[in-house]
Formats: C-alpha cells, structure tokens, sequence
C-alpha cells in the first residue's frame, strides 16, 4: 500500500501544502520542462474544486518545482483526439476553459511566482490568477502564432483587458519571448523582484491577505471580478480556433524543425522560443537545403 501511494504522489502534477486552513501552497510539476497535457486539465478541475469548496480557504500560491520552466507550453506531442473529447466542465464549456474560468473567479485570491518561462497555455494559466509577482529572470510570452497556431485559453480575451489592445497584439501577434522587467511595465505581471527574494515577498503577502476575513476578501474579489473579467462566451471562439488551426500541414515543416532542435527538452529552443520562431522562415529554409 505504501509503495502504491508513493506512485499515485508521483503522478500529481499540482501538489498542495496546505500551510493552514487560510493559505495554500501549490507546486506545478509534469516533466523535465513543466509542459501541460491532458492530465493537467483532468488535475486543474479536481484542484478548483477544492479551492472551491475550502471553507477558511483565502489564498493560495502556485509555484514551480522548476526554476527555469514556471509552465513551458501546451504538449505539442499530446493527443489531440483525447483533448478535443474531453465532456465540458460545471460553466458548460471544455474543460480546459472551465478550469481557468472557475479558477479566476475562485472565492480564494490566486497567485503566481514565476521563475523561469511561461509561455502559450502556461501564460494562460497565469493569467487566470489574480495577482502575478516574477523573478527577475522569467520571461514569458505567447509564440502560438509563431507555428500557425491561434492560442487557445483565452489569452486574446484577458491580455486585452490586463495590457491594452496595443500592447496584448504586440504580444501575440509578435510572437516573442517578454522579460521579467518589460512584462512588468506592460502589466503582464504586477511586479518583478530578485529571484533571491521572490519566495519571501510571496510568502509575506500571501500571509497578510490570509490571515484578513474570509468574508471580506471573497466578496471583494467577486466584485472585482464582475468589473474587470471577460464574460464567459468571449473564451470558446479561441478554442475552436486553436483546433481549426493546429497541426495543419502547412506548418509541419515549423513544428519538425523545432523538435529536432530541442523542442520540449531544458536546453535547445526552449530557451529562447521567441526569438527562434521569429527566424523559422530563414532558418527551415537552410535546413531543409542543407
């Protein structure tokens, strides 16, 4: 049994550390570059539940087990078929929407740490959260368009709304890597600290906001929520979109020059993303005449 329960805990993608009944601690962790899949979703929708349902619950920190990859992407290897069959969630739409739906307006106040890179549906999950403090060094960023790809979980709605319209269409439509100090002037992220005190400035703010009355903050929240988040309906066009265009033939050329040269791996382009999908038409040119 105990050897069982071991293997179940090495499974868990989201791992919690319930610090006290107001304040939570979760750990992201699937794979050697924290890449989301299918199991992420099915994971994301337990884990709302549970926030949802806590009843001193206030606030609650999501981290990396990572340091140099917060969420590096969706899994481009993942299967497409299981993602696209996946039964709708409590608002009625795909699972994926629905866990980031439900967590941005969770009666808890949500909040990222990132270090490292977040990008496409990383970049999505943090968005769904309230608050977002980076390290120094993270970078983050939307590259979706890059390979032909619309992005999928809602990024056009909530960076429009968080940057601007300007700014969100500089993000997405360029396609580029965004460090931590220019993602802080944007308002991608609420501030950047030194990585070597990211961890005690989180802490000491989730603390403060978790030891307020449970009360107060949620409804606080659910009224900022009412002014400032997209209304449901502008999230499912996204998705259809992403379908519509991923893995099309046309773009098989972009998607195999990445692999080959270290997509979904620490080291390769998934260190610098942005700057690699900005040069694919030179560069798979030279490589498939080489």
């Amino acid at each position: 049994m105990r050897g069982e329960a071991v293997v179940a805990e090495a499974r868990t993608q989201f791992v919690v550390d319930e610090v006290s009944p107001s304040y939570w601690r979760v750990t992201f962790c699937n794979g050697p570059v924290n890449l989301l899949d299918a199991e992420s979703v099915e994971e994301l929708a337990g884990l709302v539940s549970r926030i949802e349902e806590a009843p001193a619950l206030t606030v609650v920190v999501f981290g990396s087990a990572n340091p140099e990859y917060f969420m590096a992407h969706w899994d481009l290897r993942a299967d497409r078929a299981r993602l696209a069959a996946m039964p709708p969630g409590p608002t009625g739409l795909h699972p994926f929407l629905d866990g980031l739906i439900r967590l941005s307006k969770a009666p808890a106040v949500t909040i990222c740490a990132i270090r490292g890179r977040v990008r496409g549906a990383g970049s999505e999950f943090a968005l769904a959260t309230d608050v977002r403090f980076a390290g120094d060094k993270a970078v983050l960023g939307h590259f979706e368009v890059g390979v032909g790809t619309v992005p999928g979980g809602g990024s056009m709605a909530r960076l429009a709304r968080l940057v601007g319209r300007g700014r969100a269409a500089e993000i997405l439509l360029g396609a580029d890597d965004i460090p931590a100090d220019l993602a802080e002037r944007y308002g991608y992220v609420n501030r950047v600290l030194p990585d070597a005190e990211l961890d005690a400035f989180v802490d000491g703010f989730a603390r403060r906001i978790g030891g307020f009355d449970k009360t107060a903050v949620a409804d606080t929240k659910a009224l900022l929520d009412l002014a400032s988040l997209p209304p449901d309906d502008e999230f499912a066009p996204g998705l259809t979109a992403f379908f519509r265009t991923s893995r099309r033939p046309e773009n098989a050329a972009r998607i195999r020059y990445l692999f080959d040269h270290g997509l979904q791996t620490p080291t390769g382009v998934e260190q610098n993303l942005g700057q690699v999908v900005g040069d694919l038409p030179n560069a798979i040119h030279h490589w498939l005449n080489d």
